[in-house]
């Protein structure tokens, strides 16, 4: 799931990446256009709920694409993405427009 949030004072929109619960992977990180497809910037944290989330800040008015990985290298995407694209190395990738 992605919540997106806009952020009145600066006008940027938070999107906060949510796996549920029952994700049966301990370490995942959100990687995409954002952070530079970088697996060390925003790995997602493990909440009192038991849900798993990371927060990342963006400008308005964007398509960005990005999709989870593990430290094993297994990657995968979310069902709740806007749309998905064919990425620079042949991988669908999802797309949050925001």
């Amino acid at each position: 799931m992605i919540k997106k949030e806009l952020v009145k004072s600066s006008g940027k929109v938070k999107l906060t990446f949510v796996l549920p619960a029952d994700s049966a992977r301990p370490q995942v990180a959100v990687v995409g256009d954002f952070n530079g497809w970088d697996p060390n910037a925003n790995p997602l944290r493990k909440r009192n709920n038991g849900t798993m989330t990371a927060l990342v800040t963006v400008e308005p008015g964007q398509s960005l694409q990005f999709r989870y990985c593990t430290p094993d290298g297994e990657w995968f995407n979310d069902e709740a993405a806007d749309a998905y694209a064919v990425g620079d190395h042949g991988a669908e990738n999802c797309v949050v427009v925001v």
